[in-house]
């Protein structure tokens, strides 16, 4: 293309005056885009395909276990020796996955190189690794392989957890060990399997350290020292489902480790963010699509194994999942393997009562048997409608929407006979953006009159991806008698725009 005389027809518009330009025969069609199904306009930003296929897997597992399994640290020097690393058996990463399965969730993420630098497979990248470990198990040990190898077999999705700090490494801190080091570490692992979701990037940035023999200290500038533009792209290509956590920029840090996420959550956010301090809530406006995932321990020590650690109550872990979840949030429970390479049997037992909990209290979705209806609903398109019933067919991608006037609207559940109803569920359908800003809900003993406030005490501010209301407004003792009542309503009381929700069930 000849750009010449493109640039000079631009500048000839800029300077004709307005007359002369009415008189041309460039004019504007007084039209607007064809839009045949009626569809409300997105609020920006929206997530990417492969954030929304990560939200999508709502709960998964987190596997730590490493050098520190041995050495009873949670952060290594880098200067243990490798034969230290010695597994009493064969590590035995399908043994935890289907303890993660059993426990509801969809995949697992294994760490398989800490800060320490000592890498679960055979790399070529360092000497720090199982190849140079304590005994036949430990030199056979390839976690990313049979990491993944065991999640295919058992249907789960899974990805790696990788340090980009290396206190091992006598290259960190210089410009060698981005490129010679770390990114081709993340090369190696995006070999082991293109349907990765995630690779999880701590955000440590360095301190002191082995490094190589040198023991001193080194901090970097986490934003520019490790390529991140460059590692996405790499990962991109290879893994184009892989959203990268943490250093990669595609999904936040919840703000704690501690199961919680604020009952007011965004998922946009602002660059230059501080997740210390806003991370569980996120930030109305911010300008971009970065959703919050929340790392928790489901045992009572470290991150790694500890002798005489336990593992936390099914109800604890439920308790963790309603305000993770159940706040437009992803959980990553961490249950850490053992000296044997295998999950203790008490964390194994604690995984399977917490899939028993969520099975028998919301697996049977009292809304499928209701009638619903809506204060509004928005005018149907040549393809698709807008219909309240779409809120209680099961498919994610029908939702109900209102016409673009309206930011406020009321859903009515009504049953034949009374329920006890426990929970709502709300789901907006969030590839169009991030809406509501507000709702409130409400029950009733005979479905039509004596409308009582329910979940009081709870801020029914936000929705997202998904939203888990306990309708006694506890989180910690969520499963009582219920509310019995033969009508539910949600008022939505403010929105960015038009409200569009997916799914709502109840409990």
């Amino acid at each position: 293309m000849n750009i010449i005389p493109t640039l000079r027809l631009a500048c000839l518009l800029a300077c004709t005056p307005l007359l002369g330009i009415a008189q041309s025969t460039f004019q504007l069609a007084d039209e607007t885009l064809p839009n045949p199904d009626n569809e409300p306009a997105p609020v920006h930003p929206v997530p990417h395909e492969r954030q929304m296929k990560w939200q999508e897997t709502e709960f998964y597992a987190f596997f730590h276990y490493g050098m520190n399994t041995y050495t009873g640290l949670e952060w290594g020097n880098g200067d243990e020796k490798e034969s230290i690393f010695a597994p009493t058996a064969p590590p035995d990463p399908y043994q935890w996955l289907k303890a993660a399965k059993a426990a509801g969730m969809k995949g697992g993420i294994a760490v398989v190189k800490h800060h320490d630098g000592f890498c679960l497979w055979p790399t070529e990248t360092t000497t720090h690794n199982v190849t140079r470990g304590g005994n036949a198990y430990a030199r056979n040990t390839n976690i990313p392989r049979d990491f993944a190898k065991a999640a295919r077999k058992l249907h789960m999705k899974y990805g790696f957890y990788i340090s980009p700090w290396d206190r091992n490494s006598a290259l960190y801190g210089t410009e060698r060990y981005v490129s010679e080091v770390f990114l081709r570490q993340c090369a190696e692992l995006a070999q082991y399997g293109t349907e990765q979701f995630e690779m999880w990037f701590d955000g440590a940035n360095g301190g002191n350290g082995y490094y190589g023999g040198a023991y001193d200290t080194r901090s970097i500038d986490r934003d520019t020292y490790y390529d991140v533009p460059n590692l996405r792209d790499s990962v991109h290509k290879v893994c184009p489902d892989c959203v990268l956590w943490g250093v990669g920029g595609e999904a936040r840090w919840i703000g704690n480790e501690a199961g919680w996420a604020g009952q007011t959550n965004w998922s946009t956010e602002n660059r230059g963010y501080a997740p210390e301090r806003n991370g569980m809530y996120g930030t109305e406006n911010g300008w971009f699509w970065l959703p919050g995932e929340s790392d928790a321990k489901g045992t009572n020590m470290g991150w790694f194994y500890h002798d005489g650690e336990k593992a936390l109550t099914p109800e604890r872990l439920f308790q963790m999942y309603l305000e993770t979840v159940g706040r437009n949030s992803t959980l990553i429970l961490n249950m850490p393997p053992d000296r044997s390479g295998r999950l203790p049997q008490a964390s194994v037992d604690a995984l399977e009562g917490l899939g028993q909990l969520l099975k028998a209290r919301l697996s049977k979705d009292l809304a499928r048997k209701a009638d619903v209806s809506a204060s509004a609903t928005r005018r149907s398109g040549e393809n698709r409608d807008y219909a309240a019933d779409n809120l209680t067919d099961g498919d994610k991608d029908t939702y109900w929407a209102t016409d673009d006037s309206l930011s406020t609207a009321t859903i009515t559940l009504t049953w034949k006979k009374p329920q006890a109803l426990r929970y709502v569920m709300l789901m907006e359908y969030i590839r169009k953006g991030q809406r509501i800003k507000g709702f409130k809900v409400e029950t009733s003993a005979d479905g039509q009159t004596g409308w009582t406030a329910a979940a009081t005490g709870v801020e029914c501010t936000t929705v997202g991806y998904k939203r888990i209301v306990p309708l006694n407004g506890s989180t910690a003792d969520s499963y009582g008698p219920g509310i019995t009542a033969r009508g539910l309503r949600i008022t939505i009381t403010a929105s960015k725009a038009c409200p569009l929700l997916h799914t709502l069930s109840v409990f």
